[in-house]
């Protein structure tokens, strides 16, 4: 293996790892504020979604957040358990499984409200570097999306 191609091989070089570091560090940063609430992260990006959008089915709301039902499925059951949201069978297609906020979840978009500003704060960054950071992450995750589904 030439020189040029071990160099590449670094950690420190590697894009993944970056990512990956990078957003472990910021969803420990959200523990102090999900924690008095008992939920992860991944519950508190469901809530996001279902805030913007209730009364949708699991399907779609594994398809918002990327999770697939083996992860989606447990994490629901977890949250209707702490009663956040209920899970109701279609009336019109018995396969389908709808996810409906309860009102207790409902009231906590409330209690969520200073969040976002919060973790602005704790990134160090304006909004608008913020904005152009997300943009070219949401782009990125577009495009590997993209080449995944055309084979490559």
């Amino acid at each position: 293996m030439k020189e040029e191609q071990r160099g590449l091989l670094r950690l420190d070089r590697q894009l993944c790892f970056a990512l990956y570091a990078c957003s472990k560090e910021i969803i420990r940063r959200y523990k102090p504020f999900l924690q008095p609430h008992g939920m992860t992260y991944t519950q508190y990006i469901a809530m996001l979604a279902l805030w913007e959008r209730d009364d949708i089915s699991v399907t779609e709301l594994g398809e918002r957040l990327l999770l697939d039902s083996g992860t989606l499925t447990p994490l629901l059951k977890k949250m209707e358990k702490a009663g956040l949201l209920e899970r109701r069978r279609s009336p019109q297609d018995e396969r389908s499984v709808r996810i409906l906020l309860t009102d207790r979840g409902k009231r906590l978009k409330d209690e969520f409200a200073a969040v976002p500003e919060e973790m602005l704060c704790a990134t160090g960054l304006t909004a608008e570097q913020a904005d152009r950071l997300k943009t070219e992450l949401c782009g990125l995750t577009m495009r590997l999306r993209k080449d995944e589904g055309e084979g490559g």
